[in-house]
């Protein structure tokens, strides 16, 4: 069981519990420096739907914003939590 959890999670369950914390620090002080709610990702993910059914394709150049402005984010993110795992 224990070797499971361990493949599901990618690491064992208290270093993995660890990176979110850590994750979740690095995010929420982003968030709170860049004045974000998190009411305003559903409302932008709202607001991107509706421009979709209304405006049709043209709507998807969003899309890519909204992708790309959160790549911008969670790419290194995942690079820091890979050269955290790469010492192993």
């Amino acid at each position: 069981m224990s070797d499971q959890m361990n493949r599901f999670l990618g690491d064992s369950p208290a270093r993995t519990i660890v990176k979110l914390i850590v994750v979740s620090l690095i995010v929420g002080f982003v968030m709170k420096v860049m004045g974000w709610q998190p009411m305003d990702l559903i409302y932008n993910i709202r607001h991107v739907v509706l421009d979709i059914w209304h405006t049709g394709f043209a709507a998807l150049g969003k899309f890519g914003d909204y992708l790309i402005l959160g790549a911008t984010i969670v790419i290194p993110i995942f690079i820091v939590l890979r050269l955290f795992n790469y010492n192993r």
